[in-house]
């Protein structure tokens, strides 16, 4: 939620540090040579931010294999991220870091013709009867730090069993960590998706205690982020002439931008605003129920609403589905027009509000016993000190008012699709009872429930979120789908994930085995595959649940359980 704590909790970005330091985040992608960034040894980061998560520990051996002169993954059944259909069987080579040759290597109930094979492999992977696709890209991700997840570690490894290859973190802490972290990743030296990294305007050590008051103070932090190796901008809703100066000087260096329009400032600065001042993206929905409302410029807010009592604020922002025109209509249509015309992107991250709709069921989720920290656990739980955690007294008619928010959101996110605009994901996990990789399988299923196909939910996650990644640079995709010349981002899942992306889930998927009358759990990624290095993504889950079980029995040793 890229939220910074002030003295009590909201998004703003008043000082204040637990929570400053607790969403300590976050992710880079290295589209610029190390040569370019300023990168600080880990001991230091530690010393100047003793609050931030851990960075990771380097890669062990055996954590990992390859990347391999030549890999070869044999029979598998291929969605490739473009949105068509699956195929089957086939060979897929990859030599290094890249797919060299995708081979119809037989057809469907006759078999294999091993004459069509790909030869001279030096590793094979038997995936015969499984499936690949595109390892998953999250645009809007965070890692934790103190209190909630102090080592960056156990993040990493739940994002990876998860089949996600690629992050964009959005931070709201240092941008000398999130540098860090991104080379080392982009060298594999750490077991990590690969990371993008955009911060918020006047972030980094030089600019510490500094404010961006005029647009010239907005040009001269993008030009200083930009000589540091940021890949681009987390904007709230600023005022228009700072707004503008930071995308413009943004858009010139060839960096990207998304926002998250908040609703303190939502007033002078809705979606469509930001993006005819030539914002690429938004995250959320903040900004864009308020381009849509008719006979309100702002949301019609109680009299004594208090932005700070979390509560209210978010039991509020779900009742205003009803303010905004009807599905349909000539604004609703032509707010979807100018946006696709901008080449608009939309990153909804409807899964770190869904439990507004049902708390019971997201704070008793499957995988917390075994996966969550209790720290993280502890972050969840009603507190008027933890961003998030607002279950102050949630009500049936709070859910109700969500529920009809989401269909409504859902509504204009499944329009938006249909003529041509591009959706992509993200997760925002780490609140409000969001696990982290978790919570991005479940935005895949709640982008289906919106009313996407499978394949289109696919190519939302691989395709269409590389182009969002790219855009900025005026250049073509190197990853987000599975064909020849890309990098090897790759997951391999025992089911079908378009018959069920409940099989995605690092616990898979309940299902009754009628031949032993036994109820079992089936999928859970097998292998995920960055930079054509192999990851288990089984040994991946175990090894967070071996840092769960010690921090279980540390905090009962310690008398906190």
């Amino acid at each position: 939620m890229s939220f910074e704590k002030p003295t009590k909790v909201f998004r703003g970005k008043t000082s204040g540090t637990m929570l400053f330091f607790s969403s300590l985040l976050l992710l880079c992608l290295p589209f610029l040579s190390a040569a370019q960034s300023k990168i600080m040894p880990a001991d230091k980061l530690m010393e100047l931010f003793p609050d931030a998560a851990k960075p990771a520990p380097d890669r062990k051996s055996g954590e990992g294999d390859g990347p391999h002169n030549r890999l070869i993954i044999r029979g598998a059944t291929l969605i490739d991220g473009f949105g068509g259909p699956m195929r089957s069987p086939v060979d897929i080579v990859v030599e290094n870091d890249k797919i060299v040759d995708i081979v119809t290597v037989g057809t469907p109930s006759l078999g294999i013709d091993e004459k069509r094979r790909p030869q001279g492999a030096t590793r094979e992977i038997d995936a015969s009867g499984k499936f690949v696709m595109p390892g998953i890209i999250d645009l809007h991700v965070h890692t934790g730090g103190t209190p909630k997840a102090s080592e960056a570690e156990y993040v990493y490894k739940l994002w990876l069993a998860h089949g996600i290859t690629t992050v964009r973190g959005v931070p709201t802490g240092p941008l000398e960590w999130c540098l860090s972290e991104r080379e080392r990743s982009e060298k594999n030296e750490i077991v990590a998706p690969r990371i993008i990294s955009f911060h918020r305007p006047g972030t980094g050590l030089e600019w510490k205690g500094r404010k961006i008051l005029t647009p010239e103070d907005a040009r001269e932090w993008v030009r200083y982020a930009h000589d540091k190796g940021v890949d681009g901008l987390k904007l709230g809703a600023h005022e228009p002439a700072i707004m503008e100066a930071l995308l413009d000087e943004a858009n010139k260096l060839g960096m990207g931008s998304t926002a998250h329009l908040q609703q303190t400032g939502v007033a002078q600065m809705n979606a469509l605003d930001a993006a005819r001042l030539g914002l690429t993206s938004m995250t959320h929905f903040y900004g864009l129920f308020e381009s849509l409302y008719e006979g309100y410029d702002v949301q019609p807010w109680p009299v004594d609403i208090d932005y700070n009592d979390e509560q209210h604020r978010f039991g509020q922002v779900g009742r205003q589905w009803q303010y905004i025109t009807k599905r349909g209509s000539d604004l609703w249509n032509s707010v979807i027009d100018e946006m696709i015309a901008l080449d608009y992107y939309i990153n909804p991250t409807m899964t770190i509000y869904s439990a507004g709709r049902d708390v019971m069921a997201a704070r008793n989720a499957d995988w917390h016993s075994k996966y969550t920290l209790p720290s993280l656990q502890a972050f969840f739980d009603p507190s008027r000190a933890n961003h998030g955690a607002y279950w102050f007294y949630w009500t049936t008619e709070d859910e109700v008012q969500w529920k009809r928010f989401y269909q409504r959101w859902m509504e204009f996110l499944v329009d938006y699709k249909n003529k041509g605009g591009k959706v992509t994901v993200g997760s925002d996990s780490g609140f409000i009872y969001q696990l982290y990789g978790f919570g991005t399988i479940l935005e895949l299923e709640m982008l289906q429930e919106a009313g996407f196909h499978p394949l289109e939910v696919i190519r939302a996650a691989t395709l269409h979120s590389a182009q969002e990644a790219f855009k900025p640079l005026g250049k073509p995709i190197e990853y987000g789908v599975v064909r020849e010349g890309m990098k090897a981002d790759m997951l391999i899942v025992g089911e079908n994930p378009l018959e069920n992306l409940k099989v995605l889930y690092g616990t898979g998927a309940v299902k009754l085995n009628d031949k032993t009358g036994k109820v079992e759990r089936v999928g859970g990624i097998e292998y995920t595959i960055k930079d054509g290095i192999v990851y288990n993504a089984k040994q991946l889950l175990k090894d967070v649940e071996d840092m769960v079980n010690k921090q279980k029995a540390d905090w009962k040793k310690a008398g906190k359980m």
